[in-house]
């Protein structure tokens, strides 16, 4: 059970926060050991845990706030400010309420003589597999502050990465939803009034006009239906993208989508390859290195080349071979991997084969969206053609027919 404390130390400071007994009284134990004389203990509520729940949907943990976090705790530490101390100095300046609670649980934990690694780990939808190993092979070590530095390096151009990709495709991605939703607004409610001077003419039409007529004429009356049926179909393909197998066939067929299919595979080689690197330069055994890789690198193909990777080595084989096999990892990946294994410098070549994939990333985003842009003037350029083609020149025809 988890209970809510207030308490009072041999200084006379008080002190907050959560702490996890079997009972009341096992939980002030833990306390007095702690020299820490309780002045109020309550066993948390369910409440408190929905509060907490609900919290976290609607804030959520950013990347960019990891990023920041992770900054200010290196600067920190850095300067020889005590860990707790750290962790409150930022809890107490971190507007996101949510991850305030976050930090100062690991503060409390903290306090109670948990490592900071294992404080982390309790908050695995916050820190990845990744982070709580890296920050406990820096606590090994001896090297702390500069394993935080590392995670700030990797969660920045992991965010930096990411927000490249999403900054590309907003773009084209807002003037293709705007532009379906005039055409289905003009269809569905302004062609039909302009179509009524052809029906009453009774005049013989061409059939693209015929066709074009019927689609508005069933909009006209059924918009609502097909309305529905759009928002029901994306809900349904979200929440079936949300179930492995949904996500198991998006992961494989990603990588077939023209131009945007490079791209991805391109980003999670480099994060795959990041990882693994830095994982590797931390002193993490191979076969747990693969082992969190796959848990992180947010892909069913690349998951499972690092778990057959990790089986591989497990035998006394090498990761080179099971990359050579896979059609997904570039041929040059796996012939540097060789060579790294050979030299015993694979973390350097991983690092390297990062920087590689993230440079191929960040000019393959910004040739997309230069070519999307023609691209996109093409499409509406070809709606608007369809327009005055199958309406305005008909209805210009009959008016000239009337004219003569």
């Amino acid at each position: 059970m988890k209970f809510i404390f207030k308490a009072k130390n041999v200084e006379g400071t008080i002190k907050e926060g959560i702490i996890e007994a079997d009972t009341r009284d096992a939980a002030a134990v833990i306390l007095q050991k702690n020299n820490l004389l309780p002045i109020l203990l309550k066993e948390e509520t369910r409440s408190s845990e929905v509060l907490k729940d609900l919290s976290r949907i609607w804030e959520g943990v950013s990347k960019k706030e990891l990023v920041v976090f992770f900054r200010q705790l290196g600067v920190l530490i850095e300067a020889k400010v005590p860990v707790t101390s750290s962790l409150m100095a930022i809890a107490e300046e971190t507007d996101n309420s949510y991850f305030r609670m976050i930090i100062k649980e690991i503060k409390d934990d903290v306090d109670d003589g948990m490592a900071l690694s294992e404080a982390f780990a309790k908050h695995a939808n916050v820190f990845s597999p990744l982070i709580v190993n890296l920050i406990h092979a820096g606590e090994v070590s001896g090297g702390l502050q500069s394993a935080i530095s590392f995670v700030a390096d990797n969660s920045e151009k992991e965010y930096y990465l990411t927000s490249k990709i999403k900054g590309a495709l907003y773009y084209p991605a807002f003037i293709l939803v705007v532009a379906g939703l005039i055409g289905f607004l003009v269809v569905s409610f302004i062609i039909p009034k302009i179509t009524i001077v052809l029906k009453d003419f009774h005049t013989t039409l061409p059939w693209y006009t015929q066709v074009i007529m019927s689609i508005s004429d069933f909009l006209a009356m059924y918009w609502w239906v097909v309305l529905l049926l759009f928002v029901v179909g994306i809900g349904s393909f979200y929440f079936y993208l949300r179930t492995p197998d949904g996500k198991r066939v998006w992961d494989e067929q990603i990588f077939s989508i023209p131009v945007v299919g490079r791209i991805a595979q391109y980003i999670f080689m480099a994060r795959f390859a990041e990882n693994l690197g830095i994982l590797l330069n931390g002193g993490i055994p191979v076969v747990r290195s693969l082992t969190i890789v796959s848990n992180i690198v947010g892909n069913g193909v690349f998951r499972q080349v690092a778990l057959d990777a990790a089986e591989e080595v497990k035998k006394g084989g090498n990761m080179s071979t099971v990359f050579a096999r896979s059609k997904h990892v570039p041929h040059l990946v796996s012939q540097m991997v060789k060579i790294g294994e050979e030299s015993g410098s694979v973390s350097n070549i991983l690092r390297n084969v990062s920087s590689f994939y993230t440079q191929e990333v960040d000019g393959m985003t910004q040739n997309l969206t230069t070519l999307l842009e023609p691209f996109l003037i093409v499409i509406l350029g070809i709606g608007v053609s369809i327009l005055v083609v199958g309406i305005l020149l008909p209805i210009y025809d009959v008016v000239g027919s009337m004219g003569a």
